[in-house]
């Protein structure tokens, strides 16, 4: 079995490209931590996912952003212009759940999330939901106190 579950923080702002194919690809970097016998180790790990997981993530993530991604490790080998020989490991994302950390500043979604909440209210389901909840891209968010992630909660239940 071929499975991975990594919680850490985000070291830079994700790429968002589209494939020559029109799929959406998305690379960022990971950092997660080990302590054993009294010292601190950091690993540094590189994440891709693909299509609307991918969309999602190049939207909502950024730098310093904690999340938790589950997948797998693949390692790709290619050869270079001068025959040399590369190898890259990654993990190829099926879910990313926003654990903490602060929205993208591009991100002006305030009024909309705002009608997001109302409806949710209208609709019965209470504004302090305690549990994750998902859409089917595999991006969820865990519910806070911090209301930046309320608000992208609300935005990426509704994408």
């Amino acid at each position: 079995m071929n499975r991975v579950l990594l919680t850490g923080r985000l070291t830079r702002d994700p790429e968002l490209r589209t494939t020559a194919g029109g799929k959406a690809v998305v690379t960022f970097s990971l950092a997660t931590h080990e302590y054993a016998a009294g010292k601190e180790r950091t690993e540094f790990h590189n994440i891709v996912a693909w299509n609307r997981l991918a969309e999602t993530c190049g939207r909502y993530l950024g730098k310093g952003q904690q999340v938790a991604v589950e997948g797998r490790i693949q390692t790709r080998t290619w050869d270079d212009a001068d025959s040399k020989r590369h190898w890259r490991t990654e993990i190829i994302a099926s879910s990313v759940e926003m654990l903490a950390g602060r929205r993208r500043r591009d991100d002006n979604g305030g009024p909309a999330a705002a009608a997001l909440e109302a409806q949710a209210i209208a609709a019965g389901i209470p504004a302090d939901a305690s549990e994750p909840m998902a859409d089917d891209s595999g991006f969820s968010v865990l519910d806070g106190e911090d209301e930046e992630e309320d608000e992208l909660l609300e935005e990426a239940v509704a994408a």
